[in-house]
């Protein structure tokens, strides 16, 4: 079983979607928005992942057209989320999209600002570069108690599971979890400050199961708060899956979404 190199892929992409401008970094974001989920948040959706899920809600925006959108600087990102979690009264601002991670010394300043403004950051990441580069996990770490929170996304329960859902040569999915190690080892505090969320099309709640057991051996606590991830059967999404044919077991309609997912 082999799949591409999401490291490789990262090195590739960099290049499209982060710049330098007299030291100040950018990266290139396709919207920024208002949402429902973790109870009301303001998003900025970054253009470029390192994964090609076959699932992905933000395909085309993340990875299937890497120039739209435009570069924005940290101060330009940190005031429209702080402004718009303001004006919307949310306390949470998130990084989403595609991979966040990549361009990691914009998403730190993004990430800065918008703690010191006193609105909490979530970083929504797949983990590949934290667990690959423990001076990242360092680097939030350092943002521990300033309203910090990450979210890694594994996808899948099994470096099985990981492969069918993404492409990628299975043994990465050990580096998601290893982003999870990483984290708590460097101070964030587990179930508050890092948690895991996990893709369970393929196996539900026998998945669920298992796969609580493999983040109880990092730490207990991280088994006690696990974000639950179903497809969303949106139009896009639906063309996607006949694209890669991805035959999930278990999916959600975006009229249906249960509440422990939002």
């Amino acid at each position: 079983m082999a799949g591409y190199d999401p490291l490789a892929v990262s090195s590739a992409v960099e290049g499209k979607v982060y710049s330098e401008e007299g030291g100040v970094p950018l990266r290139r974001y396709f919207r920024f928005r208002v949402d429902r989920w973790y109870g009301g948040i303001v998003t900025g959706d970054v253009v470029g992942c390192n994964m090609r899920c076959r699932f992905c809600w933000a395909w085309y925006f993340t990875w299937g057209n890497p120039s739209c959108g435009r570069f924005y600087s940290p101060g330009e990102v940190v005031a429209r989320l702080v402004s718009m979690a303001r004006r919307a009264g949310y306390p949470r601002a998130r990084l989403s999209g595609g991979e966040p991670t990549i361009g990691f010394k914009h998403m730190l300043k993004v990430a800065e600002g918008v703690t010191s403004s006193g609105i909490i950051f979530v970083l929504e990441t797949n983990g590949i570069l934290v667990g690959r580069y423990e001076e990242y996990a360092k680097a939030l770490a350092g943002l521990r108690g300033r309203g910090i929170e990450v979210r890694v996304s594994v996808k899948g329960t099994s470096p099985e599971e990981f492969y069918e859902l993404t492409g990628a040569d299975p043994s990465f999915w050990y580096v998601q979890l290893k982003a999870l190690e990483n984290l708590v080892a460097y101070g964030l505090r587990p179930a508050e400050e890092v948690y895991p969320a996990v893709m369970l099309s393929l196996s539900g709640e026998e998945g669920l199961r298992r796969f609580s057991e493999v983040v109880r051996s990092i730490h207990p606590e991280l088994a006690e708060l696990i974000d639950e991830e179903y497809i969303i059967m949106y139009r896009h999404v639906r063309e996607l899956l006949k694209r890669t044919g991805l035959r999930p077991r278990y999916v959600v309609f975006p009229d249906s979404i249960p509440d422990k997912m939002v």
